[in-house]
């Protein structure tokens, strides 16, 4: 069970990665790119995974924190599907998303450090 748990919290820190590197690289010229929605995406499955890994070894888990940084995740993941329709129809438009993405994951981060 440990070892699946930690390949999964890799996995996580991937999409971390993903979203937060895919930020700082356009950060010149923003735009949404596809390693922001990438990283949502891994974000939101492995973070449930690992909720369910947690659960079933009747871990002590603060659900409260768990649930809004679910509900951070989700809003990255629709600002990212958003972002990259309208970066396929219109380059360069998407700056203030990207932004949105970047922001928002680096305060995950924070919650999951700090609370």
């Amino acid at each position: 069970m440990d070892l699946a748990f930690n390949i999964v919290l890799i996995l996580h820190f991937i999409g971390l990665a993903g979203i937060i590197g895919g930020w700082l690289a356009t950060i010149k010229a923003p735009h949404m790119n596809k390693a922001i929605l990438h990283g949502a995406i891994l974000q939101v499955v492995t973070g449930l995974i690992l909720v369910g890994l947690r659960e079933m070894q009747d871990a002590d888990l603060n659900h409260m924190k768990i649930g809004i940084k679910l509900l951070i995740a989700i809003v990255i993941l629709v600002v990212a599907v958003v972002g990259v329709r309208k970066e396929a129809r219109a380059q360069g438009s998407t700056a203030n998303l990207a932004h949105i993405a970047g922001v928002l994951g680096v305060v995950n981060v924070a919650i999951a450090v700090l609370v």
